[in-house]
């Protein structure tokens, strides 16, 4: 059986809406990943820091190299917080994640209601628009971590995309 243009048309867009779906997921575990690193090195140099400052007021000498070892620690803490970044990297994989979702819900509007509304030739350039912009997406995005991936792909085979009217 021969397929007409609307439903290969469709059958790509169905392709779309998967990687757009899988993609996002996966941006959203690597920039969750990532602030918690922020935060985790964050917290640690603050409090470092404090007991550095309480540690360098007191009178006995061993406060003085306590003081002086978790300024040390805590000066890396801060350079390796500015080097990584991790809360910018969080912010770029979520807007990512976001981009991918819009495409995805537009995608699925595109097969699910508009195609059948379009002559074969309007329908054939919805998709390629589509298609340009997931290709702007997959060059413009971080790379998704493969655990990130992994997670993103487990959480989507246990269910947590699906929605309930589509069961």
């Amino acid at each position: 059986m021969t397929m007409t243009n609307k439903e290969k048309t469709i059958t790509e867009a169905k392709r779309i809406e998967e990687d757009c779906l899988y993609s996002a997921k996966g941006h959203f575990y690597a920039g969750q990943c990532w602030g918690n690193v922020h935060l985790w090195l964050g917290g640690i140099s603050a409090l470092l820091s404090a007991i550095a400052g309480a540690s360098a007021l007191s009178h006995f000498d061993y406060h003085t190299i306590v003081a002086g070892v978790l300024s040390i620690i805590v000066a890396g803490l801060t350079a390796v917080i500015t080097f990584v970044n991790p809360n910018e990297r969080a912010s770029v994989h979520h807007k990512a994640g976001n981009k991918y979702t819009s495409l995805r819900n537009d995608t699925r509007i595109f097969y699910d209601i508009e195609v059948n509304s379009l002559d074969d030739g309007k329908v054939i350039e919805e998709l390629k628009k589509l298609n340009d912009r997931r290709n702007k997406l997959n060059i413009e995005s971080p790379q998704i971590p493969k655990w990130a991936f992994e997670k993103a792909r487990k959480g989507i085979e246990e269910g947590e995309a699906d929605y309930k009217v589509d069961k």
